[in-house]
């Protein structure tokens, strides 16, 4: 009677410890499933990511390359990089700033306004040297704004600038057009602000929304 209730005790312990490992291995088989899991979704998420950036940098690239007038295709590629990579830096809409670019210049390459306005986005040589100077962007004269890169970056920091500086998006860019100094004595003598540039601005952004985005 003794022996059987020492083996049936042994066979519950070996019982007990098939049960334990079973559930252990059980238990790291799930793990490594969820993980797995986890890590397919991470990826699957990256390649989704890829992909609309992807798409994002061909719409950009199409829009430049049907109003452009004077450019290479490998400048139509580098303006496509230079306005996604200032875009993310402020962020902006790259069609908002392809807007405001088409608004001021129409992409047509060494644009130079009757006011002496230079490059793409048509910076003032005085404005373009001041924000250079704050920024560390290298600036070698007003030569220097008919870079697309550079007017770029310059004008998408002065754009960023006036809309801190007044806080609304719609008066940001109605200074950058029309000067701070000029619409903050507007503003003073609580006279209305000029709609014609703003709305010429968002035309072009949802005609640009409209036809490149989908």
């Amino acid at each position: 009677m003794i022996q059987v209730e020492k083996v049936g005790i042994f066979l519950s312990k070996w019982v007990s410890f098939l049960a334990v490992l079973i559930y252990l291995i059980q238990s790291g088989l799930l793990i490594f499933l969820i993980k797995d899991k986890f890590d397919l979704e991470r990826q699957l998420a990256f390649q989704q990511k890829r992909i609309d950036e992807l798409e994002e940098r061909l719409q950009i690239f199409k829009a430049i390359e049907d109003f452009q007038i004077g450019f290479t295709d490998e400048e139509v590629g580098q303006l496509t990089d230079v306005i996604i990579e200032e875009s993310k830096r402020y962020r902006y809409d790259p069609m908002f700033i392809l807007a405001v670019i088409l608004t001021e210049s129409s992409f047509r390459k060494g644009q130079v306004s009757h006011k002496g306005a230079r490059g793409l986005m048509q910076m003032v040589p005085y404005v373009g040297e001041d924000v250079a100077r704050r920024s560390g962007v290298d600036y070698d004269g007003t030569e220097s704004l008919f870079e697309p890169e550079t007017n770029i970056k310059l004008g998408t920091l002065h754009l960023f600038e006036q809309i801190l500086k007044f806080g609304d998006v719609e008066k940001g860019i109605v200074a950058y057009n029309m000067g701070e100094t000029r619409l903050r004595g507007l503003m003073r003598l609580n006279l209305e602000m000029p709609q014609r540039y703003l709305k010429k601005v968002m035309e072009n952004y949802r005609m640009l929304k409209e036809t490149y985005t989908v």
